[in-house]
């Protein structure tokens, strides 16, 4: 019989073992880990300076520091110490700082929507940002990616809009292609579905007044949208 087991590579308890207690603790903080697997990050080189036990980083290609060595492995931290472990094709993992689900290949944790041998593949995504209004219109700091696919942008008031009526939200060249005269009160929502737009260039999303220029006010903006990785070489 193995010493471990074939999926998780979990320590066996041997017949007649002494100390069984350190091979069963091992195996059951190695399931921890692995089980239900949150990573905080893919692209870490070097451990945080602030930790929590039981939190997982995946290591990337230049790992320094205490992760030395350790590239592609998941670095589990407990009880002031790091532990390492070979992920398997076929985990599945939460990705805390992308807020999404992760699948791994047997060599990078890619979309779980779909994906060829090279890694092209089909990607969800959401960006966020709360924009402060004033003047006439502002623009969001994060951008629509070049090449992706827009399914739609989202807003919600946050703060009551003063000085104009209500908003577009669109782009530079198009006012109100995500809606238009939206409203200004706190907690107006709108779902700006389009027709799949694909973009060429990066491009802000406009929030535009009308009746007025904004002088206050802040509305949560959200871009839906697809994006289509390339195979590796």
């Amino acid at each position: 019989m193995p010493d471990i087991s074939a999926r998780l590579g979990l320590p066996y308890i041997a017949a007649a073992q002494a100390q069984k207690h350190v091979t069963h603790n091992a195996a059951v903080r190695q399931l921890d880990a692995l089980a239900h697997l949150t990573l905080e990050s893919l692209t870490r080189t070097t451990p945080p300076g602030a930790l929590s036990d039981g939190q997982c980083w995946f290591v990337a290609t230049g790992a320094s520091g205490a992760w030395a060595g350790k590239a592609g492995t998941i670095a589990a931290y407990e009880a002031g110490a790091w532990d390492f472990y070979a992920p398997r094709a076929g985990f599945v993992a939460y990705v805390a700082d992308e807020r999404r689900l992760r699948v791994f290949d047997g060599a990078a944790f890619l979309s779980p929507l779909a994906a060829s041998l090279h890694r092209a593949s089909v990607d969800a995504l959401v960006l966020q940002e709360d924009v402060t209004l004033s003047g006439a219109s502002r623009d969001t700091t994060i951008l629509i990616p070049d090449r992706a696919i827009v399914l739609g942008v989202s807003t919600r008031t946050l703060v009551a809009v003063t000085g104009a009526t209500s908003y577009d939200c669109g782009l530079a060249a198009e006012r109100a292609k995500f809606g238009g005269t939206l409203g200004a009160a706190m907690g107006s929502v709108n779902v700006g579905v389009v027709g799949p737009t694909a973009f060429y260039a990066a491009t802000a999303v406009r929030l535009s007044a009308n009746g007025g220029s904004f002088t206050g006010g802040q509305v949560r903006v959200a871009i839906h949208m697809l994006t289509c990785p390339a195979p590796i070489a």
